[in-house]
């Protein structure tokens, strides 16, 4: 999967779950409906981070001479690398989709 297609899918993810908020109080489903935003916003950046590092070739050097168990531990590894990087603020990329999308929530 590239990062376009991750992107389509992630963005719809993130509206289904949008959508499915409950309407009773307006507040709080737009705070749940930012919430879940800044939740895929950070999500699309691990993954992103994760792609970076593998094309990098990060993955092949944790995993040198490892065999076939290294080569998916490594992968693991890396994904997990990525989602830490992303939480403690990764590279901004977050928050300039959240800032950019937040403005269209309904």
């Amino acid at each position: 999967m590239d990062i376009a297609n991750l992107s389509l899918a992630l963005n719809s993810a993130a509206a289904g779950k949008a959508r499915q908020a409950p309407d009773s109080n307006a507040e709080q489903t737009k705070a749940e409906k930012e919430k879940a935003l800044r939740k895929t916003a950070q999500e699309f950046e691990a993954v992103f981070i994760s792609e970076m590092l593998s094309h990098a070739g990060f993955d092949k050097a944790v995993s040198q001479d490892a065999g076939f168990g290294g080569e998916a531990f490594s992968g693991m590894l890396v994904e997990s690398y990525a989602e830490d990087l992303a939480e403690k603020g990764g590279f901004g990329l977050a928050d300039q989709i959240y800032r950019q999308l937040k403005g269209q929530l309904k």
